[in-house]
């Protein structure tokens, strides 16, 4: 028997498991509870923050069977939860707008939406990926939202609200999801390594949750990654194996060695770095981020509050050490030339030379 990635296995089934959406989740919840549904709306915001999750708890919680008046919450024990729950509800149509984008994907739907649902009480249709709908798409969608059967609730999900045609957003109510804080997507992450009896240490789980930029669906994948390939406890080592990414102590001597003018040795450490199995696409990106934290401190020291999720105290104070030695407008150059290195590590011929020349840049 197959066993269910993490990110599926621990899908919120109520409400109250929604992190870090309290706005939406009032919102849509009061709407549930006094009966105010509307026809049509737009889960908008990065990936893996919730929004096709939130759309299948929302049709969830609308055909709950024992849901009592005035309340919101699904029961997960009635049939039509337990078909939505298992993934085999009739009435819960989920459209893949990436491979499903043109008109004649549209018109299916439109002939399909005539007939009433199977056994709820609405017919909810969820287009992920909306955006890439075409314009003849969008034109016959327009159609449809102005004046769909009574039974009907259309969610459309997208990364990108700023493709979706004005006509379409003004017929959909829109809500807007956010990134998740570092520290909720590690209390998410330790709640699930207890429950499936992991191992592993809080370094581990806050590089994870630094790797995912906000989206528990990537933090939840590669936990189970680990999960799989890691016998014993996960250590920070692991996770960086896995990431091909460096830690914050290797990173530091690098930009040690830019601010003590170091050109060969510096030259001398990308190669090692390279040797040394690290992806250097992290590495620049992990640089970048270092000297992003350099640049806010150099603002001023009382913005150190804005990285105590992403680094320890100890490293707040050798990052300011750093910053002292350092003038604003050198940081924000260096920002500048290794940004634009990022761009090209990807496709360039020998893998070191875009940061080779980063550094000759650097330190002219």
């Amino acid at each position: 028997m197959s066993q269910l990635v993490f990110y599926r296995k621990y899908r919120p089934k109520s409400f109250k498991e929604v992190i870090n959406q309290k706005i939406t989740v009032k919102i849509l919840t009061n709407a549930i509870s006094s009966n105010q549904i509307s026809h049509a709306y737009l889960f908008c915001g990065p990936r893996g923050t919730g929004k096709t999750t939130f759309a299948r708890l929302f049709a969830k919680a609308i055909n709950c069977e024992k849901r009592k008046e005035g309340e919101f919450e699904p029961c997960n024990i009635c049939e039509s939860c337990e078909e939505i729950n298992k993934g085999r509800a009739l009435d819960l149509l989920e459209i893949d707008a990436a491979s499903n984008r043109g008109i004649d994907d549209i018109r299916d739907l439109r002939e399909g939406i005539k007939f009433s649902p199977v056994r709820a009480k609405y017919k909810v249709y969820v287009i992920d990926e909306a955006h890439q709908l075409t314009k003849d798409a969008f034109n016959a969608l327009l159609k449809t939202l102005e004046e769909p059967p009574s039974y009907a609730i259309f969610i459309l999900a997208t990364t990108e609200p700023e493709k979706i045609p004005t006509t379409i957003l003004s017929r959909v109510q829109r809500y807007d999801f956010r990134r998740l804080s570092i520290n909720d997507i590690v209390s998410r992450l330790s709640n699930i390594s207890k429950l499936e009896n992991l191992k592993i240490n809080d370094e581990a789980l806050r590089l994870i949750a630094l790797s995912s930029e906000g989206g528990l669906r990537d933090a939840e994948s590669l936990l189970g990654q680990l999960a799989i390939i890691k016998e014993g406890e996960i250590a920070l080592s692991d996770v960086e194996s896995l990431l091909g990414s460096v830690n914050f102590k290797t990173v530091n001597q690098f930009i040690d060695l830019l601010i003590s003018k170091q050109k060969t040795e510096a030259l001398r450490f990308i190669t090692e770095v390279n040797e040394g199995g690290y992806d250097l696409f992290e590495f620049n990106k992990a640089v970048i981020n270092h000297l992003r934290r350099i640049m806010i401190l150099k603002v001023s020291s009382d913005l150190s509050k804005m990285l105590q999720e992403e680094i320890t105290d100890e490293e707040v104070n050798i990052l300011t050490k750093q910053t002292e030695k350092l003038e604003a407008s050198e940081i924000k150059r260096w920002l500048d030339i290794f940004i634009n290195s990022q761009n090209y590590i990807k496709r360039a011929a020998i893998v070191t030379l875009p940061l080779e020349l980063a550094v000759l840049e650097a330190l002219p």
